[in-house]
C-alpha cells in the first residue's frame, strides 16, 4: 500500500513539474526583422515601367516624371505640378530623389 502511495505521489510530482522544466517556446522575431522594408524607388533614375507600378501613376504621369528630371527632392513632383497632392501622398513613402 505504501509503495502504491509513493508511486502515485511520485507520478503526480513528475506530471506537475514537467511544464516547469519543459523548454520555453522560442520568442517570435520582431516584425521589423521579419518584414524588411522594400527598397525606395529613385524618381531620378527609375524606368517608365517602375514608375507606372506606383499607385496612381500611369503612362502619362510616368512620362511627365521622366521629362521633369532631375529632382532635388521627391516633393518636387507636387511643386512642379507633375503629381496631385493626393497621388503624391499615396506614394511618398515608396519613393526617393537621389542626387548624383
Amino acid at each position: 500500500m505504501k509503495k502504491t502511495l509513493r508511486l502515485l505521489v511520485a507520478t503526480a510530482l513528475v506530471a506537475l513539474a514537467a511544464p516547469v522544466f519543459a523548454e520555453a517556446p522560442a520568442k517570435p522575431a520582431p516584425a521589423a526583422a521579419v518584414m524588411a522594408k522594400p527598397a525606395l524607388l529613385d524618381i531620378n533614375s527609375a524606368s517608365l515601367q517602375q514608375l507606372q507600378a506606383l499607385k496612381g501613376v500611369g503612362e502619362v504621369r510616368a512620362k511627365a516624371i521622366v521629362a521633369g528630371r532631375p529632382y532635388k527632392g521627391k516633393d518636387d513632383l507636387v511643386q512642379k505640378k507633375i503629381l496631385s497632392k493626393s497621388v503624391y501622398d499615396g506614394i511618398k513613402d515608396q519613393i526617393i530623389a537621389k542626387q548624383k
